[in-house]
């Protein structure tokens, strides 16, 4: 793939083989950004698991300090007091059965995170087909099946990611604009990467991170030393 003017431009910025540190990293995703919209930025850490083993596949969510700077759109699941809170707490859509069936019909998807009570869950499972590909089916893992739906969507509004990892032990989400400062970017980057050294599997021998790195959307990559976050 042939890459345009501004990315070479852009990619002679970074040195190539350095390990830079989170703070030159921050400055220099910013630096580095080629699009005329506001992109976002990525972090990718490669890690040493097996991800064929289900004790080395790491999947959670997490709310950043200061948030992904995307607002995304909710819908929850349930019924009673539990579909009452998720209203108060500024869920996009709620219902149960009526927003099930404009799924199945119209093929209907408005929205970026679903949430469920574990009730819906039983009659979700004949849209698991659909839901499951495009990554939202509600699950424990990640806090989306809940009875506490005001806390799950005010966790996803306040910019709550999920991650988990491919088939290659590669974990990636995104950690916020390039138009936020240089120190939420590395706020949020202390935030994700601390709690995945945390979740590192018991059986993982040798050296966990392989190489941790970040780039704006369309932007070079900048490799970052992984001795930089306290372990």
């Amino acid at each position: 793939m042939k890459k345009g003017k501004k990315y070479l431009e852009a990619s002679k910025l970074v040195e190539k083989g350095k390990l830079y540190t989170k703070e030159e990293a921050a400055k220099l995703v910013k630096e580095t950004s080629i699009t005329k919209f506001d992109a976002s930025v990525e972090l990718v850490m490669r890690l040493n698991l097996d991800t064929k083993k289900a004790d080395q596949q790491l999947r959670g969510a997490i709310v950043l300090p200061n948030g992904t700077g995307k607002t995304k759109k909710v819908l929850v699941l349930a019924k009673g007091d539990a579909a009452k809170a998720a209203q108060e707490a500024g869920a996009d859509y709620v219902g149960d059965m009526d927003l099930i069936t404009k799924i199945e019909k119209e093929n209907w998807f408005d929205f970026d995170v679903m949430i469920a009570t574990p009730d819906m869950m039983p009659v979700l499972g004949k849209l698991g087909k659909v839901l499951g590909p495009k990554g939202l089916m509600p699950n424990p893992k990640t806090g989306t099946v809940t009875l506490d739906t005001a806390k799950a969507v005010s966790d996803v509004k306040k910019g709550r990611v999920e991650y988990r990892t491919d088939s290659f032990g590669n974990v990636a989400v995104i950690i916020g604009k390039v138009s936020f400062t240089e120190e939420q970017l590395v706020e949020n980057m202390n935030a994700f990467v601390s709690l995945i050294l945390k979740s590192k599997p018991a059986a993982v021998k040798g050296e966990y991170v392989k190489n941790i790195s970040i780039a704006s959307t369309m932007g070079p990559g900048i490799k970052i030393d992984s001795k930089n976050f306290d372990k």
